[in-house]
């Protein structure tokens, strides 16, 4: 099997990079539970691969990277698994920011991070400020997010504003609804992957995703490291992107 530098080498040699990667991070109860280990375990293991993942993505030269980290719908599991989550989060921001800055990463999120306790809040909020002249791969992190909560609140919103007389209703287009999601300034995702098998986009970036190539793998996520992230990458280099369009045989034209 190829080494992680030969598949960089490759990955790099072909081109055609996607410029926004999103990652469903999924399987971290299911590897804890098959070694007999909490959940709260899988997830601490999980963050050894963001870390992983992170560095690769910065080093192979992606643009952005949004990870779903936390679903409006996770506040309904355990409270003990929530807290070590929201734990872990605060740990690892507050632990990782030097690395960040050292590596030129940008940090941002979307959701509803004011939902969050002060403490956890606060440690975000600097690690966002404290990264914002950073030029390197931005890392998003999608945190107590919802994608239909996203595009309801985006139609509310241009009601607002269009009672408001701030804007007419003949001026809404996508683009123009593109700039009232929690996305506004960043390029719909070229790839979205996700571990662990399981084949649904789970309520992430509903909008956004529209032509996002979709790569599924059996990976777990605490065993999903450099290798499986630019075989991923490899395997959207082989795409044909049409958005809907449809090619040409030289006889057609």
């Amino acid at each position: 099997m190829a080494s992680i530098e030969t598949l960089k080498r490759q990955v790099l040699a072909k081109g055609n990079l996607p410029t926004h990667v999103a990652i469903i991070m999924d399987g971290n109860g299911r590897w804890a539970r098959q070694r007999g280990l909490p959940r709260t375990a899988g997830h601490k293991y999980g963050v050894k691969a963001v870390k992983k993942v992170v560095r690769a993505a910065g080093d192979i030269g992606i643009k952005y990277l949004t990870l779903f980290t936390f679903s409006t719908e996770n506040w309904n599991r355990p409270k003990n698994e929530v807290s070590a989550i929201m734990n872990l989060l605060y740990e690892t921001t507050r632990r990782e920011l030097n690395e960040l800055l050292e590596n030129n990463v940008r940090l941002i999120t979307i959701g509803d991070i004011e939902s969050l306790s002060p403490k956890r809040r606060d440690i975000l909020k600097d690690a966002i400020a404290r990264t914002s002249k950073n030029t390197g791969l931005t890392l998003n992190l999608a945190l107590n997010y919802s994608g239909r909560l996203e595009i309801l609140q985006a139609v509310k919103q241009i009601a607002a504003d269009i009672a408001a007389g701030k804007l007419d209703i003949k001026q809404i287009d996508e683009s123009r609804f593109s700039q009232y999601l929690l996305t506004k300034g960043l390029p719909d995702p070229d790839l979205l992957i996700r571990t662990s098998g399981e084949m649904r986009i789970s309520n992430f970036l509903l909008w956004q995703m529209s032509y996002t190539e979709l790569y599924v793998t059996d990976i777990l996520w605490p065993d999903f490291d450099e290798a499986a992230f630019y075989r991923a990458l490899s395997d959207f280099q082989k795409r044909e992107r049409r958005f809907g369009r449809v090619k040409q045989s030289s006889s057609e034209r």
